[in-house]
């Protein structure tokens, strides 16, 4: 039985073709006599054919009969299969309640923590806020500058770090140092650090909600400016302020409590107010500062870190201008505003932090200046004297403050005086030629710090002193108890972080459960589909069959009927011709008795008897033989019929047996049905498919991407995976998915720095995989999705002109449905209901501008009575179990998500342009605005939110799923829309490649350098387009299913073409006019010499028409200029030439004078002897032949000498010996090689071997001909 429902055989035992040898029988039994034809019987073959037929329905009985085991035994098992499925979700989902109750319960413990620990913080501030202004809230440093070169001495002097002492060098009297009591006095040696350190609690103060205000005091080039903004190594107050006050936000900054800084800068300047900001602050919001009688509203610009507040300052102090006497006599404001806010309790802080520098206070120049300048010294005076007010009238606790005498005061009133705090650093010089203005400076800082109150004797002190060390030991305490609070904090996000984790974990577990069990009962539902097709088909082949059985056994009941009625007429026949031959006896023996008869009656008897059986014996005959015919054509009839229905079941058990395969695999199982049907469905390429797709997996184009281990493994792992090798389409299915999970493991661990290289590694190879594979729908295509979004995200981020593609939101894709009935869990799964099916038409629309919604179908759940007592027995409300959405309607809304999907490109570029967390929380928004019963918070089952986490997820996992599911012709929406992108990428580049082609083909060139660059360029620009070319039809290739896609044309580059083929003539032409100049660098030429290379200028200007307008005047300038050279140069004849040149030679070759060749060509003669000749020629600027050879031949290790070789003409007139004298100056091997026996003898030798050596030169080769031409080398040819 188990072979049996594995290997299925339809082959049909009672069909067999008729062997060979009964057909001859046949024949013969057709040609027997008539008698014996006569004599057959049919009975015998009817039974056989009955017992065949019988024998056939019998074994078709028996595997219908095995199919039907086979469909229950399946069917039980998916009802198993469910029941179980179902159970485990029920159990995780009751986990997960229990997860999620408890998350709730550690996110209040974490809220409840953070309750405790406000009222301490609050309390450590006030504690804090107490110990700061326990001398008072205005407080006064001094800082001395360094000494410059020329300012002489310092009168300053520093005897401890409150007191600074002034030698004025009064002799009159007794003591002339004069002493000044500061809260903290800086020499010239401390730096910004350590000022800012006794700076940082004020800065503090700000922070925890109080005004602070920080002036800068002191006379023009005291340091005021310095201490504010400080220099680029040593940076000022401005910026170690706000990055003070930045890090306390970070630090004590909690998920319930958040600070947010925004920054003002203006200036006074003749009590006039001018906002810095305004300018750059458009769209910025204001804010109102000072007393309620004078108000002035600023631009404040919101700042989030130090570099931000950085540009601000920047784009201020250029708003500011360069007016250096302007800044001299104006005062800056630099005011950042603190917010605070806090979500448990309700509290809201404003605080600000004003940074002063103020104008110089030098009093004297007033005296000396007149106008408008001595008018700004005025106003800055007032305003300095109003402050002094201020300040001494706020230390001596007066009732009235006398804000209202500048506007200084008046923007500053709310930031002196009450809770808030000041600070005034006072900047002096330390020189004595300042000694005035600093002695003023300081006694405007003492008025104010001597009016503050006294703190009383030695009790009150030590009192004052034990109030602030229990105030410290209570901080400590406190900050001790708000510690210890944060730790617990720390341990219990820790838990909920814990918890979380296994919330994922287990919703993974859930929707892997999810997905096993879609596999399941959609492979279940195929096999009960494909098992009733089946049952459906042998139904119609058994009734087709017993219908040919009823109609082969009635023509056969008609052919015995026939053939009894033949054989019932042959017999009366018979028993007529018995009855005449009876009678003609009886006439006979009458005659015979009547003898008395005559002759003639005798004969006339005799010739009637004759004449009548002769009659009746032919016509009996003839109707015998006709039946006989008859009878035989019948059972023809009937063999070709038998004949006719073996061949009909022969060809449909062959077809039946098509899908299955007997023989087992290579694994040794046997193919399942089901899959065996989805391969026949979807593969229908053939080999043509694998042929392109190993097409697309090369890639073109001469650079290589950087290979990597892991993308070497994964491009070998991906083109080598053969589907041929897998025995089921689960195991393909299971292999490619691996591979895509492998894909998406290796991107993530490269991590974003190498996604880039590892992506574009195996790009070739993943889109050669993915188009092979997608025919036979076997991946899971949410991991498509993925692998699409990571090349289409990563395209994105190198291409800008793809970044400003905007994309409609997500309610666009979403609506909710107004008819129709909720489906419960159980309904959702059932086959009978498929869920909602998208068309082509609706898909389309989403790309157009009105964008057609996915509906999604969702009302609270109806039970029965039944289900109201089981959930009341439970102890679980209705109402709130009406809020649960069953596993089915979750599953149906994921299918009806996922065909929603199926080629919707809108959605694919939403994908895209929008991160998958955004998304996600964006749908579970709109799913609780609009479904108002999930809405609700509730602790039921589940709950508000992990219903919509769990709605969320289904719409979120059917849309990935849709967007990677290909529909044939076409590829999945993410592949048509990176496609599409890069597609109009490539657009981009080739556009930008024509711009720079068309600019360099309209260029001018001026000489060959700009030539040859133009080449260069032209040639890179077509190199690049080519590549961008093959890359857009190798993408073509693997992005689109259809072959029949419209095919990728070649931009019309016939300009550029155009201008390039010129320049290649055009540098040709001048690289001939460059070596005709060469050669009239020499001040003599030989006649035939400057006749050859005039002619060579002459066929230089006939090549001018193979050139472009643009390029003729260039080609035209060098021709002439060559020209002209060439025939200002002297000539003579050629003989004289070559004399001057020879004896030329012979004086060059005395000193060994060096040559400029540019190249040496090696030559190897072969004496016999056992070291060969080695000689080296080239040719210098003046196209003459020259060598480099050992000087002496047993000596190769001696020096090389560089020698110009003479002409063959030199040699004409002379003698041998004088040959031999020419022949000593140059190296040995050359002379051992021309020299002969005979003077003629040597010029033969030496012309045979100054041509070997002068064609070894490419550049002396045309000379060589022109020599040969001019009968200076005939001794060659003899």
């Amino acid at each position: 039985m188990g072979e049996q429902k594995g290997r299925w055989n339809w082959e049909v035992t009672g069909f067999e073709p008729r062997k060979l040898v009964e057909r001859d029988d046949y024949q013969k039994a057709s040609v027997a006599p008539v008698v014996r034809r006569y004599s057959m019987s049919v009975s015998s073959a009817s039974e056989l054919t009955k017992q065949g037929f019988n024998s056939k329905l019998q074994k078709l009985k028996d595997k219908v009969k095995i199919v039907k085991e086979d469909y229950m035994d399946l069917r039980q098992e998916a009802t198993d299969l469910q029941e179980y499925s179902n159970a485990k979700l029920d159990r995780v989902t009751r986990y997960l309640g229990v997860l999620a109750d408890k998350t709730r319960k550690l996110d209040q413990a974490a809220l409840e923590t953070e309750s405790r620990i406000s009222p301490l913080i609050s309390e450590k501030k006030k504690l804090f806020n107490d110990l700061l202004t326990a001398k008072g809230n205005i407080k006064v440093f001094c800082r001395a500058r360094p000494l410059f070169e020329d300012e002489g001495p310092s009168v300053v002097e520093f005897p401890d770090d409150c007191t600074l002492s002034v030698n004025t060098g009064d002799d009159s009297l007794s003591n002339p140092k004069k002493d000044f009591e500061f809260d903290r006095v800086y020499g010239p040696h401390v730096g910004q650090a350590d000022l800012f350190s006794d700076i940082q609690p004020f800065v503090q103060s700000a922070f925890d909600g109080y005004n602070v205000t920080i002036f800068a005091y002191g006379q023009t080039h005291s340091g005021k400016t310095h201490t504010m903004e400080g220099s680029s190594h040593d940076r000022g107050l401005y910026a170690r302020s706000f990055e003070e006050l930045f890090d306390l936000s970070n630090s004590d900054a909690t998920s319930t409590s958040r600070y947010n800084f925004s920054v003002s800068v203006f200036e006074l300047y003749n009590e006039q107010i001018s906002d810095l900001l305004l300018e750059s602050g458009n769209g910025l919001p204001n804010i109102r500062v000072g007393s309620s009688d004078y108000v002035v509203e600023l631009v404040q610009e919101k700042v989030e870190n130090p570099m931000d507040f950085s540009r601000s300052l920047k784009t201020a102090f250029q708003n500011r201008g360069t007016d250096i006497l302007k800044f001299n006599v104006s005062h800056l404001i630099v005011m950042i505003h603190i917010y605070y806010n806090n979500l448990i309790t309700g509290e809201n802080l404003y605080s600000k932090l004003s940074l002063v520098d103020l104008a110089g206070s030098e009093s004297s120049i007033v005296e000396e200046e007149t106008g408008e300048r001595a008018a700004e010294f005025l106003h800055v005076l007032k305003s300095l004297s109003a402050l002094g007010d201020v300040l001494a009238s706020l230390t001596s606790r007066k009732d009235n403050i006398p804000y209202g005498n500048s506007a200084l005061t008046q923007v500053l009133a709310d930031s002196l005086g009450g809770s808030s705090k000041t600070l005034m650093i006072v900047n002096v010089c330390p020189n004595a030629s300042n000694m005035s203005e600093t002695l003023s400076s300081l006694n405007f800082s003492a008025r104010a710090r001597n009016a503050v109150l006294s703190l009383g004797n030695r009790d009150t002190i030590k009192k004052w002193k034990d109030v602030a060390n229990d105030a410290r030991k209570e901080l400590y305490e406190k900050e001790k108890e708000i510690s210890d609070m944060k730790q617990e904090v720390v341990g219990l996000k820790q838990a909920l972080k814990h918890a979380n984790d296994q919330c994922v974990l287990l919703f993974n577990e859930v929707q892997k459960a999810w997905k096993v069990s879609f596999t399941l009962q959609s492979d279940l539902k195929s096999e009960n589909i494909m098992l009733a097709d089946k049952h459906k088909i042998e139904k119609d082949q058994n009734a087709q069959l017993r219908n040919q059985v009823t109609q082969l056994l009635q023509v056969e009941q008609d052919q015995k009927l026939l053939i009894q009625q033949r054989d019932s007429t042959i017999q009366i026949l018979q028993e007529k011709l018995k009855g005449i031959e009876s009678q003609l006896n009886e006439a006979l023996f009458s005659t015979e008795k009547k003898s008395t008869n005559g002759s003639e009656s005798r004969t006339l008897v005799q010739t009637t008897k004759t004449t009548v059986d002769d009659m009746d014996s032919a016509a009996v005959t003839k109707r015998l033989e006709e039946e006989l015919k008859k009878r035989d054509t019948l059972i023809e009839r009937l063999h070709e019929e038998n004949e006719k229905l073996f061949d009909r079941l022969t060809e449909k058990a062959s077809l039946a047996g098509t899908p299955q395969v007997s023989s087992p695999s290579p694994k040794g199982q046997a193919i399942q049905s089901r899959e065996v049907g989805r391969t026949d469905s979807t593969n229908v390429k053939g080999p043509s498919g694998e042929t392109e797709g190993t097409v697309a997996l090369v890639k073109s184009g001469p650079e290589r991407v950087k290979t990597t281990p892991a993308g070497e493994y994964l491009t070998s792992a991906l083109n080598d995976f053969d589907p041929e090798q897998y025995d089921s389409l689960a195991a393909i299915s299971d292999g490619a998915n691996k591979l895509l999970m492998l894909v998406l493991a290796a991107v993530i661990k490269a991590g974003a720095s190498r996604e880039h290289e590892i992506l574009a590694e195996i790009r070739d190879a993943v889109f050669a995989f993915i188009r092979k594979m997608e025919p036979k729908r076997v991946m899971d295509t949410m991991l498509i999705s993925r692998v699409r979004i990571l090349y289409i995200r990563s395209l994105l981020a190198r291409s800008p002109e793809l970044q400003s593609i905007k994309v409609s939101p997500v309610e666009r894709f979403l609506e909710k449905t107004t008819n129709g009935r909720s489906r419960s869990s159980s309904r959702g799964s059932s086959p009978g209901r498929s869920p909602v099916r998208y068309d082509s038409i609706t898909r389309n629309s989403l790309i157009e501008e009105q964008i057609q919604g996915f509906k999604v179908n969702l009302k609270p759940e109806k039970k029965s009575k039944l289900s109201s007592v089981v959930l009341k027995i439970r102890g679980i409300d209705q109402e709130t179990w009406r809020q649960h959405v069953t596993g089915g309607k979750l599953r149906e809304i994921t299918e009806e998500a996922k065909s929603f999907a199926v080629g919707n490109k809108a959605l694919a570029a939403l994908f895209v342009h929008t991160p998958a967390g955004e998304l996600q929380r964006q749908i579970r928004n709109w799913l609780a605005e609009n479904f108002d019963f999930l809405s609700i918070t509730d602790d039921g089952v589940g709950g508000a939110t992990g219903q919509l986490e769990l709605l969320s997820t289904a719409i979120m996992d059917g849309w990935m799923a849709g967007l990677g599911a290909a529909q044939p012709p076409h590829t999945d929406a993410l592949g048509q829309l990176l496609s599409e992108y890069a597609r109009r990428v490539y657009t981009s580049q080739l556009q930008h490649l024509r711009d720079i082609s068309g600019t360099l083909a309209a260029e001018v060139a001026e000489d060959s350098a700009q030539v040859a660059k133009l080449r260069g360029a032209l040639e890179s620009v077509d190199h690049k387009r080519r590549k961008i070319l093959q890359q857009m039809r190798s993408d073509a290739a693997m992005l689109n299913l259809e072959d029949s896609a419209s095919p990728i044309r070649n931009p019309s580059t016939a300009a550029e073409d155009a201008r390039l083929a010129s320049l290649i003539s055009l540098d040709s032409i001048l690289k001939q006019v460059k070596d005709i100049l060469k050669q009239c660098s020499a001040k003599v030429l030989s006649k035939s010499k400057k006749k050859s290379t005039l002619a060579s200028l002459d066929e230089l200007a006939e090549r001018m028409p193979s050139l472009l307008d643009i390029d003729h005047p260039c080609a035209q300038r060098h021709i002439a200029e060559a020209r002209h050279a060439l025939e200002s140069t002297s000539e003579e004849d050629d003989q004289l030439h070559d004399t001057a040149h020879a004896r030329k030679l012979s004086g060059d070759m005395a000193y060994g004078a060096e040559t400029d060749v540019a190249q040496w060509n090696v030559l190897q003669f072969n004496t016999g002897s056992t070291t060969p000749f080695i000689i080296k020629c080239g040719a210098n600027s003046n196209s003459e032949l020259v060598i480099k050879a050992d000087a002496r031949v047993q000596e190769p290790k001696g020096g090389e000498i560089v020698m110009v070789v003479p002409r063959p003409t030199v040699l004409e007139n002379m003698s041998l010996e004088e040959m031999k004298e020419v022949f000593s100056q140059l190296p040995e091997a050359l002379s051992l090689l021309a020299l002969a026996r005979t003077a003629d003898g040597t010029r033969a030798r030496y012309s045979r071997l100054y041509r070997t050596l002068a064609m070894k030169v490419p550049a002396l080769r045309d000379l060589v001909g022109e020599l040969e031409k001019g009968g200076v080398l005939k001794d060659v040819k003899s």
